[in-house]
């Protein structure tokens, strides 16, 4: 799904994306509001959704569309390179983040990047993420391993990995283990921190010093 209140926007996303073969658009939103109605109506896997538009931002279309029965996994897009954008569109749960003058090949790979479960985000957010989350590390380190307490020491190593970026797929043959185990596992570590995705959970990791 996209939801941009720009058509041209709109058209030009859309034609991106249909012009792969295993993506398929299967609906359009002018804002948040509209969003949510096609997502409540119909199965949305991934939605691209523009962070500034009217009657409903793109931020507050992005909490409550993770708080549906059968949530859609979120990409931020927005023109503006700006810090409180990427940090609150994380907050609300989306699992990337891109500007729209990044390269067309890679708003197609953050497609399929966040359905097959991982997260990507612009190159120069992720940078000034981790910048501050290092910077404002200290006073939440504590709490931030009392929540890392409640995870088995298999579910720790799993997370590590998580943290560091690594797809399912990576994990699994760094641990010797199933897909679909690691699967389990990233499940159970989200449940157990309380986060809704796995950026999320990575950067709860890095602030605990795991990664």
């Amino acid at each position: 799904m996209i939801v941009d209140d720009d058509a041209l926007v709109r058209l030009g996303l859309s034609d991106l994306l249909d012009g792969d073969p295993a993506i398929e658009v299967v609906a359009q939103a002018t804002d948040g509001v509209e969003a949510l109605e096609q997502a409540t109506a119909r199965q949305v896997d991934v939605a691209l959704v523009d962070v500034r538009m009217p009657r409903m931002d793109g931020i507050t279309a992005v909490a409550k569309l993770r708080a549906l029965p059968r949530p859609p996994r979120v990409i931020t897009l927005t023109t503006f390179d700006l810090d409180e954008y990427v940090y609150d569109a994380l907050a609300a749960g989306a699992d990337g983040f891109l500007l729209k003058d990044i390269d067309p090949t890679e708003i197609v790979r953050a497609v399929h990047v966040v359905a097959a479960g991982s997260a990507m985000l612009h190159p120069a957010a992720a940078r000034r993420v981790i910048d501050r989350y290092h910077a404002t590390s200290t006073p939440r380190t504590a709490a931030a391993n009392a929540r890392l307490d409640r995870l088995t020491p298999r579910e720790r190593d799993v997370l590590t990995h998580l943290a560091r970026g690594d797809t399912n797929a990576d994990i699994a043959g760094a641990l010797t283990m199933r897909e679909s185990t690691v699967k389990a596992h990233v499940s159970r570590i989200l449940a157990a921190l309380e986060v809704t995705n796995r950026v999320q959970a990575a950067l709860l990791a890095r602030d605990a010093g795991l990664s």
